[in-house]
């Protein structure tokens, strides 16, 4: 009889948190003394190694730092923030890792440009139990981690295009939606992103009920991605990618340009000001 070949796929963060605990015991360090000299919690490190938690992006940054590795644990860590999604939504989390062009309408606030306070409030809906906590914490890193698009080399180009209804539905703390409106004022102003608002005085349009994003990758090709109403679809054939890209450009065309939209924010902040 032939040896049995274990095929259970082992998961990112499985990979990582090897990874964590073979840098570590090659640089002849506890987790106590892990702890001590980089400020995270020996709890908090040992659930990383364990692969139970996955960290904010930031953490493997700095322990790229501490163990001199390059972006090794960040590259890991890109892979191991996928554990977090559905299949289909991996699939769409790849392509908007690479992509050049970002096009995207939420009737809320965008997740590229949540706060973490924001997210988690979002995110955390009916959860109560301490099991609900851990993996409403696992969903805000991952969400936080796709952030990082924005600030990778080179740059991509991102439109986005939010509905009034996401400013004028605060969060139930004050400070929080004022971070935010923070937030949004400064994301607007950076120069590789487009932020527009569209005003009830539009009207009625076809994505009420849900959101729509464009990717386009370097050698040209793009896709679609909706979600509304409980279910999510990632588009590919390419002419109804054509046809969802002549939607978005209608209601761009709709939306307050991008100063006009600087400046509604601006004015919903002070509305909000402490």
């Amino acid at each position: 009889m032939g040896e049995k070949i274990d095929t259970e796929p082992v998961s990112g963060r499985a990979i990582l948190g090897q990874t964590l605990k073979v840098l570590r015991e090659k640089a002849g360090k506890s987790l106590g003394q892990l702890a001590d000299e980089t400020g995270y919690e020996k709890s908090y490190l040992s659930r990383l190694e364990s692969g139970e938690r996955l960290s904010k992006v930031t953490v493997m940054e700095d322990l790229d730092g501490y163990y001199g590795t390059g972006d090794l644990l960040l590259r890991h860590w890109r892979a191991a923030r996928l554990d977090a999604f559905k299949d289909q939504y991996k699939d769409y989390m790849g392509l908007e890792a690479t992509a050049r062009v970002i096009c995207v309408f939420t009737p809320g606030v965008p997740g590229l440009l949540q706060t973490e306070d924001f997210a988690r409030e979002v995110l955390s809906g009916g959860q109560t139990t301490a099991d609900g906590d851990a993996a409403v914490e696992e969903q805000v890193a991952a969400r936080l981690g796709r952030q990082y698009v924005l600030r990778q080399k080179p740059q991509p180009e991102v439109r986005i295009i939010m509905d009034e209804f996401a400013l004028r539905r605060p969060a139930a703390m004050a400070k929080t939606w004022h971070d935010q409106l923070l937030h949004l004022e400064a994301a607007a102003m950076w120069p590789n992103v487009a932020l527009q608002v569209l005003p009830f005085s539009a009207g009625a349009h076809h994505h009420m009920t849900g959101s729509l994003t464009l990717l386009w990758q370097r050698d040209g090709s793009a896709v679609a991605y909706k979600e509304g109403n409980g279910c999510s679809r990632l588009i590919e054939d390419p002419d109804e990618v054509l046809r969802q890209r002549l939607s978005y450009d209608r209601l761009r065309d709709l939306a307050l340009s991008p100063s006009d939209s600087l400046a509604f924010i601006s004015d919903v902040l002070e509305e909000h000001r402490p």
